[in-house]
């Protein structure tokens, strides 16, 4: 074989072991659109399981605020020391409830919330032992402002809320009369010749049914109604 012909055997077997510039960048644009489509995919994943994610914590957190309400009200004390164990003007809920350091007040509400809708705010005293420790708890208890450091705010993205208790054979609203329970002797003061009557007082429902509004974006859908049994 001639000096030429091994000269253009060597250039055809180099020209066909490599690759020419259009079949480069064909390959390098079937791999961008694979790299396109494989992160659409992790992003995707991604998006999905940080909006499970933000579900599961507002699903804990509901429960967790639900638990207290049930909490609070299954430790209902009458002391008859304040006007009623479990009172509602529409705006609160309050109530006086036992703990393992005494009684305590603690005051359900719905307040306005920074982004505009509400929030479901649960304010608790101190748990006291004294008669005018748990006056003046009550008294505080009347006065609360939007500001109050011991507010807290338990749930937002709310629009409103209803309460309504289980008085004799149906669910009434909460501002409704209750039935009323036997006037109780109050013990004799010094010095007086026979007890004084104490004034009635409204008897604890059987249940109470409260109902929570979400609004449009809170990661909530509708109105969640929660019962609750009280006493045995």
């Amino acid at each position: 074989m001639s000096r030429g012909r091994r000269r253009n055997g060597m250039r055809l077997a180099a020209h066909a072991s490599g690759f020419t510039l259009v079949e480069v960048l064909v390959a390098l644009l079937v791999m961008a659109v694979m790299a396109g489509m494989a992160w659409q995919g992790v992003d995707g994943i991604v998006r999905s399981r940080d909006a499970s994610q933000v579900q599961l914590e507002r699903t804990l957190r509901l429960n967790t605020v639900i638990a207290q309400w049930d909490q609070d009200m299954a430790a209902i004390q009458d002391s008859a020391v304040v006007p009623q164990a479990l009172t509602c003007d529409g705006a609160n809920v309050r109530l006086t409830r036992r703990t393992p350091t005494g009684l305590q007040v603690v005051a359900w509400s719905v307040r306005p919330a920074p982004d505009g809708s509400a929030a479901w705010v649960r304010w608790a005293g101190p748990a006291v032992t004294t008669t005018g420790a748990l006056q003046d708890s009550w008294l505080r208890s009347l006065q609360l402002q939007d500001d109050d450091p011991a507010n807290v705010r338990t749930l937002t993205g709310l629009t409103g809320w209803q309460v309504y208790f289980f008085q004799g054979t149906a669910w009434a609203n909460c501002q409704s009369t209750g039935d009323l329970t036997p006037p109780v002797p109050a013990p004799p003061a010094s010095g007086a010749s026979a007890p004084a009557i104490a004034a009635a007082r409204i008897a604890l429902p059987k249940g109470v049914r409260v109902v929570l509004s979400f609004a449009p974006g809170s990661g909530q859908v509708g109105d969640l109604t929660r019962d609750t049994l009280l006493g045995p």
